[in-house]
Parts: structure tokens; C-alpha cells; sequence
């Protein structure tokens, strides 16, 4: 295939999955010309044979040579692979194909690890590489994910004028934005990801309050999610929860959560935000309870085995007890503290891999395309601007919010764990609020048992230094 200069595409893009052929899409449609391949030719007939108006846009390529040469130089090409090896191959094969100056841009859910591997690998071979953090699903990315980029700020400037105009926009500002160096980027996606954990966990423990504890029915879940979506948690995640509650099942007429699987898949994104936050020692329990609570999920059968065993939980809370007020309260404590956590994280990882993280930037950028995106995310992004630094929790925005809901979030704990109704996301929330509101904490006697049993030492209040306790003399 030979191209004369005016029908070659400003930039390329491999992999037609649900997202690549989504961002491939709206490319085509913000007037920029595009190359695209996929492994199996068919896929990219098909895709081509479907874009519509946009047909014109896009310049289908069957071989990777065909590709390459589709592609004015310097070239720019989005890879949109599963994370792994098989990114590495293709990597490998296209870099022999490209130019030193043609820059490769990692735009699926890559390990930030890999990623700060590969621009090390890049930038000693002298070739430019960018790792980019993509959410919204098919629909934002269809019409406007969040984006953050990861690698040498001269290769996001390269694309950046791409990169902002298939963005989301909250009021007018794209939503994206170059986060550091290396695997900063997908760092933060990865991140995003971990709140979207704990977020839907959250949500979906109050609903299971209401459906287990309250006895209602799905629609009147809906409605009380829809209710919620017009005050403080109004956000992405309560909308679509009011959405599927709602719904009704076109082959039973009976509500379609009622006959969906109580097993939660993952793409691990959520448990690679846990690890590195135990790396790091930087707290993220509702992310980690999150995690944990999908993996629970998968074990149906055990879990039948055990309700077979002790019992199920009881069908009816004491509705004096509990409010539904005090549901939408927990959930807005919750997930201020997730967010505090996961800011946190962030703090850490900028710190421990140099990256200068543009913290009240990631926060503008997750106002719209995203997943999380919520309104809360105006006040974050304000409230990191006047102090970066401070655990989100201890700003005056948040920490009055904090202390009008705490005690609903405490409400929702007790009764919950009173019921055996389990609530293991708000109750870690719950958990880390009152260890960060504990001057005098319990820790002094695991440092008296650490220095009993291996002469780890310990600190004293009243003179400086390490010591001893006398535990093994006579």
C-alpha cells in the first residue's frame, strides 16, 4: 500500500478491542486522520466497514508494514494491548518497523513497573515511549476518557494536541494532563482504579443493607440511589447504581440484579493499587477491603458451604436502629476517607519514585471521563491546591464533612456487624477514621512484644534513643 503525503495519517493505533476501536473512533471524529491494525485481519475489515461518516478518517492496514508506511513521520502509534508479554512482542516486532524518532504511546492498563521498564529500555535505545492511563470504559473512550500520561514530557507534547481533544472536558478544561516521568501515569490509573474498587464496594454494601436488612425491592433501591445522585454523592457510580437497580430483565420481567451472579470479576488493576500500597507503607485499607471482598465474591460455592453451616444473616434490621439518611452518611464518610487514602498513595509513590505528582491535577482530571468521577472532586482538587501535603481528611472542607457523617458511618458499622450483614469497605474506612483520630495509640505494646521476643527496641516518652526492656533478666 502506497500513500501519497496527503492520505497518510497523522497518528496509528494497534489493537481493535472494545477499546482501541473506541479511541480509534473518536480520533477520527476530532478531524485527526488515522492508521489502524489489528492482528486479525478481519477485525480491522469489519471495523473499517462499520465507522460510517468516519470511514474517511480512518486508513485500514492488514500488515504492520502497510501500517508503519500509512503513518506520516515522525510517527505516533497507540498500542491498545492486554498487559504482559504479548505487549512486549508487539513492541518489539513495531520498534524494528519505526523510526529512532517515531514514539510509541502504551495506552492500555499496563503495570506501572513495566512501564517504568520499557521508557528505561527506550530511553537507553535513544527512541521516544509514553505510558498513558485511559478510564472511562467503551463509552469514554468512545467519547471522552480521562487521561494521564506517563514519560518524558517532550513525547507527551508531541500528542498532547491529540490527547486533549478526544479528552473529557469539565467545564471547557481537558481532561488530560502529563503526570511525571516513567510509569507516573499508569500509576495514577492504577490508583484511579483502586478508588473505583472501593467506590462500587461501598455502594454495593448499602445496597445490600437495603435489600438484606431493609427488605426492599431493587426499583425502590433505584430510587433512593436516584435520590442520592442529586446531593454529595452525586457522581458517575451512584447514577449508573440507580440505572442498573432500576432495570428489569427482558427475558423474566424480574429485576435483572435479582438473577445477575453475586461473582465479581477483575482485571487486577485494583489489587496491583493494594500491593504497591503495602510497598510503600502508605494506608489503603478500603482499597485493600475492596480487593479482598471480590476475591471473597468468587468463592460462591464456599460461601454456601459456610451459610449452610452458621446460618445466614438475619432477613430484617430493627429500623430504629438505622436509618436510610444514615446510608447516604456512611457512604459520603467513606469515601472521603478512600480518596484521603488514595491521595495518600500518591503522596507516597511521587515521593518513593521522584515523579513531583501534580496531585490537584489528578483530581481535575478525574472530574469527567472517568469512572469516579463525582462533584467531590471540585473540593478535592481545591482543597489539595491549598495543601498538597495534608492528609485530605484534615482540610477544612473535608474534615467538617467528617464530623457531620462520622457518626452515621459509625451507625452503619455497628448495625451492620450487629446483623452479620458484612460491610468489610465502610467498616475499614470506619477503622483507619479512628486511627487517625488516636494520639495514644495501642502500638507501644506491640513494640514491647517486638523487643521481647527479637531485641527490635523500643522509643521512650521521656529520654531519646533506643532501648531495652528487662524481660530476660533473671
Amino acid at each position: 500500500m502506497v500513500l501519497g503525503d496527503s492520505e497518510l495519517a497523522g497518528i496509528g493505533l494497534i489493537g481493535l478491542g472494545t477499546m482501541g476501536a473506541s479511541l480509534a473512533l473518536n480520533i477520527a471524529e476530532k478531524g485527526f486522520k488515522i492508521a489502524v491494525f489489528n492482528r486479525t485481519t478481519e477485525t480491522t475489515r469489519k471495523f473499517h466497514a462499520e465507522a460510517g461518516d468516519l470511514a474517511a478518517q480512518v486508513v485500514p492496514c492488514e500488515s504492520l508494514e502497510d501500517f508503519v508506511a500509512a503513518i506520516k513521520p515522525p510517527r505516533s502509534v497507540i498500542i491498545m494491548l492486554p498487559a504482559g508479554d504479548i505487549l512486549d512482542q508487539q513492541i518489539g516486532v513495531l520498534r524494528g518497523m519505526l523510526d529512532a524518532d517515531d514514539l510509541i504511546i502504551d495506552a492500555g492498563n499496563a503495570n506501572f513497573h513495566d512501564t517504568n521498564r520499557r521508557t528505561k529500555e527506550a530511553k537507553a535505545a535513544g527512541v521516544p515511549y509514553l505510558g498513558i492511563g485511559v478510564s472511562g470504559g467503551e463509552e469514554g473512550a468512545r467519547h471522552g476518557p480521562s487521561i494521564m500520561g506517563g514519560g518524558a514530557r517532550s513525547a507527551w507534547d508531541r500528542v498532547s494536541h491529540i490527547l486533549e481533544a478526544i479528552s473529557a472536558k469539565h467545564e471547557g478544561q481537558a481532561c488530560a494532563q502529563w503526570m511525571g516521568e516513567g510509569g507516573s501515569g499508569h500509576f495514577v490509573k492504577s490508583v484511579h482504579n483502586g478508588i473505583e474498587y472501593a467506590d462500587m464496594q461501598m455502594i454495593a454494601e448499602v445496597y445490600g443493607i437495603m435489600r438484606d436488612g431493609f427488605g426492599m425491592e431493587a426499583a425502590q433501591i433505584g430510587e433512593v440511589f436516584a435520590r442520592w445522585n442529586e446531593g454529595p454523592l452525586k457522581s458517575y457510580l451512584i447514577e449508573i447504581s440507580a440505572e442498573v437497580s432500576r432495570c428489569s430483565d427482558a427475558k423474566s420481567g424480574r429485576p435483572l440484579l435479582d438473577i445477575i451472579l453475586d461473582r465479581a470479576g477483575q482485571k487486577g488493576t485494583g489489587r496491583w493499587t493494594a500491593v504497591e500500597a503495602l510497598h510503600l507503607a502508605a494506608p489503603a485499607t478500603v482499597i485493600e477491603a475492596a480487593v479482598a471482598a471480590r476475591n471473597l465474591s468468587s468463592r460462591l460455592d464456599e460461601r454456601k458451604a459456610g451459610e449452610s453451616l452458621f446460618g445466614a444473616a438475619p432477613t430484617a434490621l430493627d429500623l430504629d436502629a438505622l436509618r436510610i439518611d444514615a446510608l447516604e452518611q456512611a457512604l459520603i464518610a467513606g469515601k472521603i476517607v478512600c480518596y484521603a487514602q488514595g491521595f495518600g498513595l500518591l503522596s507516597s509513590a511521587s515521593e518513593a519514585y521522584d515523579w513531583s505528582l501534580p496531585l490537584p491535577d489528578v483530581a481535575r482530571v478525574w472530574r469527567a471521563g472517568c469512572i469516579i468521577r463525582s462533584t467531590m472532586l471540585n473540593d478535592m482538587a481545591d482543597a489539595l491546591t491549598q495543601n498538597p501535603a495534608l492528609n485530605l481528611m484534615f482540610s477544612d472542607f473535608f474534615a467538617a464533612l467528617l464530623r457531620d457523617n462520622e457518626k452515621a458511618l459509625r451507625e452503619v458499622v455497628a448495625v451492620s456487624a450487629k446483623s452479620g450483614l458484612p460491610a468489610p469497605a465502610l467498616s475499614a474506612a470506619l477503622a483507619y477514621f479512628d486511627m487517625m483520630r488516636t494520639g495514644r495509640s495501642t502500638a507501644n505494646m506491640i513494640q514491647a512484644q517486638r523487643d521481647f521476643f527479637g531485641a527490635h527496641s523500643f522509643e521512650r516518652f521521656d529520654e531519646p534513643g533506643a532501648h531495652h526492656g528487662p524481660w530476660h533478666k533473671s
